[in-house]
């Protein structure tokens, strides 16, 4: 079952006149507020500014770690709630709100299953993924190269599965199409467990209570805020569950076909800045820049 550890303070109920009553911006990260060099868009700084003004909660959520997410949001971190691992770990001004860890015997499963994967011929690599740091067994550098993108805290170790570490998701770098290679090769751990595609070559293998979603719904549980006050932004299919939850949810233009089907809205692509245009034009902001 989940952990739940905190409560949050409400933010104010009352947003300016004249624009919808958002209290709750969520946005997934790779694919959607980044752009494709994973830079933060300009004027995102402006408009973290104003959604605290108006006492509206900006909330990151991402299959990357809370580390990670945390580094890149330095600058505007009081106060944010970070959803992280997909869902799996939700933090407040460091204080953990909620975990889903896995049982340690299905860690050993999954890593198992992609060692056996790997000794057949597919190149791919696991990535452990704890509260305190992610773990993984390959050191050659074009695998490390892209663990760093999204683990700030990484660590090689001998064993993954031997690590002393609350293990929230065993992550699945792909270097070929994911979809068609490793996750239909982990379809037996879908029957008990989640087998998520969150990119182009990532999966992930999580609890079934785990996903963006559940977490974005306990924190509207926490604060009182309703779907029609709840703004989301996804891509991919780690999104999908998170989309549900809000009356404004948008699938970014070069989103996933399932995600702009699942999706209420289309924003712009995450090249054109797709979530703050969107967000500005929405909540009637200054425009950016201006």
């Amino acid at each position: 079952m989940p952990h739940s550890h905190a409560t949050l303070p409400t933010p104010s109920a009352s947003p300016e006149p004249g624009i919808p009553g958002i209290r709750l911006v969520v946005t997934d990260m790779d694919g959607t507020l980044l752009d494709d060099d994973k830079r933060v868009p300009a004027g995102l700084w402006e408009v973290l500014e104003q959604l605290r003004e108006r006492g509206v909660l900006f909330c990151p959520a991402s299959g990357r770690q809370y580390a990670t997410l945390a580094r890149e949001f330095a600058r505007a971190a009081e106060g944010m709630v970070f959803i992280a691992e997909n869902g799996t770990y939700v933090v407040r001004d460091g204080v953990e709100l909620s975990s889903d860890p896995l049982a340690p015997a299905v860690v050993t499963d999954v890593v198992e299953a992609v060692r056996g994967l790997a000794e057949g011929g597919t190149d791919l690599g696991a990535v452990v993924c704890g509260k305190r740091s992610a773990y993984v067994e390959r050191a050659d550098e074009p695998f490390l190269a892209e663990v760093r993108k999204y683990y700030v805290e990484h660590r090689v170790v001998g064993d993954v599965t031997a690590v002393d570490d609350d293990i929230l998701k065993v992550a699945l770098y792909d270097f070929g199409p994911v979809e068609r290679g490793t996750a239909p090769a982990l379809a037996r751990f879908a029957a008990t467990h989640q087998v998520v595609v969150s990119g182009e070559h990532w999966a992930d293998v999580m609890n079934r209570t785990a996903d963006k979603g559940a977490a974005v719904r306990r924190l509207q549980r926490e604060l009182g805020i309703t779907p029609a006050q709840t703004m989301v932004f996804g891509d991919y299919l780690n999104d999908l569950e998170m989309l549900d939850t809000a009356e404004w949810s948008f699938a970014m233009a070069n989103a996933h076909p399932d995600v702009v089907h699942r999706a209420r809205h289309l924003a712009p692509a995450n090249t054109d800045n797709g979530v703050l245009r969107t967000i500005t034009r929405v909540l009637g902001l200054p425009e950016i820049g201006t």
